[in-house]
């Protein structure tokens, strides 16, 4: 059973009009905010240095919370995947009192900045600044757009092609970006945030009265958060690789942090991010995992189009419409948010340190934010075959995710370390883990072998250990350094 939007005038037009709303309601309330900054960098990247715990923690959850976490985790059809949001409120801690202090101490406005103060050099600024953009250009901003398309097209009953959908969420997401900087990505993120938490808390509600709150019939391992070692999150995992991927994520990962950066103070800030924690503690979990058990006992195995089917069944039509609204809002939100966090690196580490120290912010802002967008938008389609989106998300960041953290540890934790050392760490890591997960099968082939490797979590963990090793055993052997080993800076 599913409701074709396309087709009811009743929900196209409530569609329509929340849609607009939170775009009226963004342009007025961030006009009526006093501009702080004195300079178009200040203003356009960390809004001034002016949002309230509020704002911050309205952006943070919103920029990490879209599609393809309700329908990526969703899609997995089991309540395991619920570890990835409650590990991450472990990550916002860690970000509030161990990353926050030293980032608001050193003024930064990128984390990468902080990395060129540590080493005292700025290509490994630039190096880590490049890593990020991969990752937000190649994996987040098309995954957002593919998701977000996925999730429209199931809910509507249609068939368009996913770029029908995922073209004009790029077009209007990058107009935030563009026009109204990180002020109004995060103003826009804390009014969608009310409506999409509101809306997905009562999918969840209706998805369990749809079957009388009766989970019988749904296999155990479903229902279990202890996953064996076939599950996407073995138990042991836990121990391992988690927590230093939500120590990434939360703490040095430039779109997340940049939010906290821009709040008036680090006490501000704190709160913002301690509010986002208990957000994530107490409403996240559910939300993105319980409509896709839910469908299961439904649909059967309908992978990541099961978000899509629960909410066109269980909501009614003109719902449904205002459903559509508030899930686009959510990919606009994060897929705004990723932009500005992106446009941000290139301008500040990449194109003031090599090309021109005095840009015209506003000139670049535009031109680097249309050149992202349209390259996520080709590779859209690359997405459309996967599996499982957020297991292969997962999957295709540890590439950058380790070996970026390792330069962060190593930096912050020891003295005396070369920046060419840290840097050889880092790209030797993304190798090493690219032929433990990625080449795997072809190295099989090529050398008979028959060993496979741990769980890609596991790997990561090992992948991070392994790209400290070797920066700080080139520190020694070939830049002619011993690393000290200080602990984190107070």
């Amino acid at each position: 059973m599913t409701n074709n939007l396309a087709l009811d005038p009743v929900q196209i037009g409530i569609f329509a009009a929340l849609t607009l709303a939170i775009g009226v309601l963004t342009w007025w309330r961030v006009a009526a905010m006093k501009k702080t900054a004195t300079d178009d960098e200040s203003e356009y990247f960390l809004a001034g240095r002016s949002l309230s715990w509020v704002l911050v923690a309205g952006s943070i959850t919103l920029t990490n919370l879209s599609t393809d976490q309700l329908v990526g985790m969703n899609g997995n059809q089991m309540a395991l995947l619920a570890w990835w949001e409650l590990a991450a409120v472990l990550g916002l801690v860690i970000l509030a009192f161990v990353f926050l202090p030293i980032y608001y101490r050193n003024n930064c406005r990128t984390t990468t900045e902080l990395l060129g103060q540590r080493y005292n050099d700025r290509n490994i600024r630039a190096l880590i600044a490049l890593l990020f953009l991969a990752g937000n250009i190649i994996v987040f901003l098309p995954v957002m757009l593919y998701t977000g398309s996925l999730f429209l097209k199931s809910m509507m009953g249609v068939d368009w092609p996913i770029l029908a959908f995922a073209i004009p969420l790029a077009l209007i997401g990058s107009a935030y970006a563009i026009f109204g900087g990180l002020r109004a990505v995060a103003v826009s993120d804390a009014i969608s945030g009310i409506g999409v938490l509101g809306v997905a808390v009562l999918v969840v509600v209706l998805a369990l009265k749809a079957i009388d709150f009766d989970l019988s019939g749904i296999p155990a391992e479903r229902l279990t958060l202890i996953g064996d070692d076939a599950s996407p999150i073995p138990w042991h995992t836990l121990l391992t690789g988690m927590i230093f991927i939500q120590v990434f994520y939360w703490s040095t990962n430039q779109t997340i942090t940049q939010r906290a950066m821009a709040a008036s103070s680090l006490k501000e800030a704190q709160k913002g991010v301690l509010a986002a924690a208990g957000i994530r503690l107490l409403i996240v979990p559910a939300i993105v995992v319980v409509p896709g058990i839910v469908a299961f006992k439904l649909f059967g195995d309908v992978g990541d189009a099961a978000y899509g089917q629960i909410v066109a069944t269980v909501l009614p039509p003109w719902l449904s419409g205002a459903f559509a609204a508030m899930i686009a809002a959510a990919v606009l939100t994060s897929f705004n948010s990723v932009l500005n966090s992106s446009t941000t690196l290139y301008v500040l580490d990449i194109h003031e340190t090599y090309f021109d120290s005095s840009p015209n912010v506003g000139v670049m802002n535009l031109v680097i934010t249309l050149v992202f967008v349209a390259l996520a938008i080709a590779l859209v389609p690359v997405y459309q075959s996967a599996e499982s989106i957020i297991n292969l998300v997962q999957e295709l960041f540890g590439l950058l995710s380790m070996p970026i953290l390792s330069a962060f540890i190593v930096g912050l934790v020891f003295r005396n370390v070369s920046a060419g050392a840290a840097m050889t760490g880092v790209l030797f890591g993304t190798v090493f883990y690219a032929c433990l997960t990625l080449l795997w099968p072809q190295i099989q082939t090529l050398f008979g072998l028959g060993w496979e490797p741990p769980h890609y979590i596991h790997l990561m963990f090992a992948t991070l250990v392994t790209s400290i090793a070797v920066a700080l055993g080139l520190n020694r052997i070939i830049w002619g350094r011993s690393a000290e080993f200080v602990g984190l800076p107070r």
